[in-house]
């Protein structure tokens, strides 16, 4: 999604992280629940989205849950690049098994989740921490993944406003998180 640096740069500007809202001309508004699950339908309710440290190694886990492994995985990353999972996972066999649509149903989810709903400031990657939040459907549907979204994006603004007050700079590009909402 392109976004318009000025305008998120404007709102950060405004955005005061004691009381998590904008302070405008005319008044205080900020994002709410609500917000979030009118743009997006995602729920509010359920269980926390947590992630638990693996044992194992990346590469384990992706062979597991994808069926395949990147070749530049570094276990020490703990990110995945966009490129790849589109490259692997944008075609479908046509006599796919289960495990292979449920191995490309985790590739578009994973890519959802880090591209879309918890971006980093790249956009060329994808932290490997919300595969292991896919790895079990029933599981995944219970989170409340609006609520996490609506938070990280509370933190990120935050984090925004920080730099802005240390630094001198403009946040336009370093916002991470769901920027539609804004």
């Amino acid at each position: 999604m392109n976004s318009d640096a000025s305008l998120i740069t404007a709102l950060v500007e405004r955005w005061r992280p004691e009381t998590s809202t904008f302070h405008i001309p005319f008044g205080e508004i900020t994002i709410t629940l609500e917000d979030v699950v009118t743009l997006s339908g995602l729920a509010i309710d359920g269980d926390a989205v947590v992630v638990d440290i693996p044992d194992e190694e990346w590469s384990t886990i992706f062979l597991r849950l994808l069926g395949r492994v990147p070749a530049d995985l570094s276990g020490g990353v703990g990110v995945v690049r966009n490129v790849w999972l589109r490259d692997e996972f944008s075609h479908l066999p046509g006599n796919a098994s289960q495990e292979v649509i449920e191995q490309f149903a985790r590739a578009y989810a994973l890519s959802l989740i880090g591209g879309v709903l918890f971006p980093d400031r790249s956009g060329a990657t994808v932290h490997l921490q919300y595969l292991l939040l896919i790895e079990d459907w029933q599981r995944a549907g219970r989170f409340a993944w609006g609520a996490a979204v609506l938070s990280y994006m509370y933190c990120e603004m935050g984090r925004s406003t920080l730099h802005i007050t240390h630094s001198g700079t403009s946040p336009g590009g370093d916002l991470d998180g769901w920027v539609a909402l804004l």
